[in-house]
């Protein structure tokens, strides 16, 4: 036992030496192909990456910066609102160029469209400027008789009747009344400027010191933000007026941050990679006593220290923490396997650019949809972003959730890595083969027997959960009756053709006989390898994806959650368990029989399963009610 440990310690140092060197080669490779001009647009990026991140770091990014030009005069009593407004560029009266003209008692609005904006920014400075005079007044509870703070809860979690909500100095609220200020009903208003944006004061400003007190047990998703609150576009106390639903844009943007040099970095890699299949410069690695394995990730590790070295930085000046830096790395881990097979597959340059542009968007699509509803749902988990919003908003993590937003991530880079590494072979690298063919290889080459095929759909997983995820993340704002449907057959496609395609690789490629026999014997292993890597989807309910509609839709007719569903006997619970597997192996089995013909008849019987599949899911949430 001693020896074989010796022995594997041997080889593991021996493999992380080879890899070493190859990394120190490859940098100092790249290094030297650096020109002038190449690292001035890095920098170029790195600046307007870093800009975006104090951007929205500093409340965003004024786009609107002086947009409507107001004449003024400067001894007007307006003068310091509008100056202090981003939004407005004071202007001598005399100017003709303006869209509005104030006085000290008229406002002369110019009759278009842009007056009339220019007009309501002019309100909105005025009324914000009067906020900022009343809160440097020592008095508070005169200025403000009535604090109004919003406490988020759970759904379902009703605040009892006549609570009270908060009890700031001055005054208090309770949910669904109103209150006007001292001597008014609140809805006063004048023609006067002044009068007309100090109409609308009728309830207090900040909460006082007792109100962090107010959260009790049943609060979620509204952690004390302290300076990093400007991220998260939703005021949860003060004034009815300034308080907006927590819609974090900003905190996208800066998250969006991260994944800006990404892209520079997988451009890089992905270059490096094609450089080893053009002319055969490759071939002096392949004949070296080596590993296609230790060559793969030799050349991939300076370019992974590289993305962590960046998102380290990054999040270290926007306030982030560990939890930020390690739910971004494996987006970019996700990103570098993505490009190395494209760039595996691409017969030129140009068409390593248009995989790279392709895995750029999709990725970011799958980023940024979800965590559009941070706080919202548990649609928001799906993306690795969410974790790095309630991050830098203070917001505790559960390992759980974690592990739902991330695991998927990474397990389908691991995946890809294989793949791609499959083909990092002389037959594959310096051949102009179309990309659909390349793909075949690269499937092909990881299959060795039958079992393997079960071995290739169980880990198909990750890509069908990240898939079946997106479709949920894009149609879950359309109406029930819609999307229900639409991710029942985004939920057959996707898992006939997890299936199948490594099924019909190994029939192109001549790795079994072409009989019936063999064709139910894999499609029978097909089935069942995806129905045990299908609980790896259990992890959902971890995430409470399940509490809603379409999470209930797409992973119920995988058998989760049926087991303690109320009202069912337990061997029909059992019965249910299992009929996945029955599913899985019958369309599977017929997707064999079609790939064991021609690509004719693979097609054909790919519609057969989808059909079959799209029967069952509707049958089984027929029966879930």
């Amino acid at each position: 036992m001693r020896a074989r440990l010796a022995h594997l310690w041997t080889q593991l140092v021996a493999h992380a030496r080879a890899v070493t060197r190859i990394a120190r080669w490859e940098v100092s490779r790249s290094a030297g192909t650096v020109d002038r001009r190449t690292a001035v647009l890095g920098l170029v990026a790195l600046v307007v990456a870093g800009g975006i991140a104090a951007g929205a770091a500093g409340g965003g990014v004024a786009l609107d910066r002086d947009l409507y030009r107001v004449g003024i005069a400067a001894d007007s009593p307006y003068y310091d609102a509008v100056e202090q407004s981003p939004t407005l560029d004071p202007r001598p009266i005399s100017d003709a160029n303006v869209e509005l003209i104030v006085t000290e008692r008229h406002v002369s609005v110019a009759d278009t469209r842009t007056g009339d904006a220019a007009y309501g920014a002019f309100r909105d400075a005025v009324e914000s400027y009067n906020e900022r005079q009343m809160l440097a007044e020592e008095n508070e509870s005169a200025a403000f008789p009535v604090v109004v703070t919003l406490q988020y809860r759970e759904r379902g979690a009703l605040v009892p009747a006549g609570s009270r909500v908060d009890g700031g100095s001055g005054g208090a609220g309770t949910a669904g009344d109103s209150a006007g200020p001292s001597g008014t009903d609140g809805a006063g208003e004048s023609d006067s400027p002044a009068d007309t944006t100090t109409g609308d004061g009728s309830v207090g400003t900040g909460p006082s010191a007792s109100d962090a007190a107010a959260a009790d047990d049943g609060e979620v998703g509204a952690p004390p933000l302290g300076g990093a609150a400007s991220l998260f576009g939703g005021d949860t106390s003060g004034s009815p007026a300034n308080i907006n639903p927590p819609f974090p844009f900003a905190s996208l943007v800066l998250a969006f941050a991260f994944l800006v040099p990404m892209n520079f970095v997988i451009q890089a890699y992905g270059s490096s990679i094609l450089n080893e299949r053009i002319n055969r410069r490759g071939e002096l690695l392949l004949v070296a006593p080596v590993s296609p394995g230790d060559i793969v990730a030799g050349k991939t590790l300076p370019y992974l220290l590289g993305t962590v070295a960046i998102t380290t930085v990054i999040a270290a000046a926007v306030g982030g923490g560990l939890v930020s830096i390690a739910a971004v790395v494996p987006v970019g881990l996700l990103f570098l396997s993505a490009t190395f097979v494209g760039a595996m597959f691409a017969r030129s340059f140009k068409e390593l650019t248009f995989v790279t542009v392709t895995v750029s968007v999709f990725l970011t699509t799958y980023t940024f949809v979800p965590a559009i509803f941070t706080n919202v749902t548990p649609i928001a988990l799906i993306s690795p972003l969410t974790l790095v919003v309630r991050d830098l908003g203070g917001g505790s993590i559960p390992l759980g959730e974690f592990a739902f937003s991330v695991a998927p991530i990474l397990l389908a880079a691991v995946v890809l890595f294989l793949l791609g590494t499959g083909v990092y072979r002389e037959e594959d690298m310096f051949t102009q083969r179309s990309v659909p063919l390349k793909f075949l290889d690269a499937l092909d080459s990881r299959i060795s027997r039958p079992r393997s095929v079960a071995s290739l759909s169980a880990l198909s997983i990750p890509f069908v959960f990240i898939a079946e995820l997106l479709a949920i993340a894009v149609l879950f704002i359309l109406p029930i009756d819609v999307t229900v449907p639409l991710v029942l057959v985004a939920v057959a496609v996707v898992e006939e053709f997890a299936k199948s395609l490594h099924v019909y690789a190994a029939f192109e490629k001549g790795r079994f006989a072409r009989t019936i026999r063999t064709s139910l014997v894999l499609g029978g292993l097909s089935g069942l390898g995806f129905f045990v890597g299908e609980k790896f989807t259990a992890i959902a309910q971890i995430a409470g994806l399940q509490s809603l509609t379409l999470g209930q839709t797409a992973f119920a007719p995988a058998g989760i959650g049926l087991a303690d569903s109320a009202g069912v006997v337990p061997l029909v619970a059992v019965g249910l368990l299992l009929a996945p597997l029955v599913l899985h192996a019958v369309t599977a089995s017929v997707t064999a029989l079609g790939a064991s013909r021609s690509k004719s008849a693979y097609a054909l019987s790919l519609v057969g399963a989808i059909a079959i599949h799209l029967v069952y899911n509707l049958q089984v949430v027929s029966f879930l009610g």
